[in-house]
């Protein structure tokens, strides 16, 4: 990736209408990977998300569903029906 645009958690939940907390909660680290989908810069605590592989993988699984449903994939290769 060339160059890549990062969101805080904030910024995430604005883009794809999840509440923040579900993201913190519910998404990261079951859908959304360290070091793929989000990085902690620098080793500290704050997280960025990649949106550009956000958005593929919400793309991607959305050829996979019936229309009009949100999916989100699973690291498992499952996906996840919002």
């Amino acid at each position: 990736m060339a160059s890549a645009t990062y969101l805080t958690t904030d910024e995430l939940s604005s883009k794809i209408k999840y509440d923040a907390r579900t993201i913190r909660e519910r998404l990261k680290d079951s859908v959304l990977l360290e070091g793929v989908h989000y990085v902690r810069p620098f080793g500290g605590r704050k997280i960025l998300y990649v949106w550009e592989k956000i958005e593929q993988d919400m793309k991607l699984a959305s050829k996979h569903s019936p229309a009009g449903s949100l999916c989100i994939p699973m690291s498992n290769g499952g996906v996840a029906h919002g």
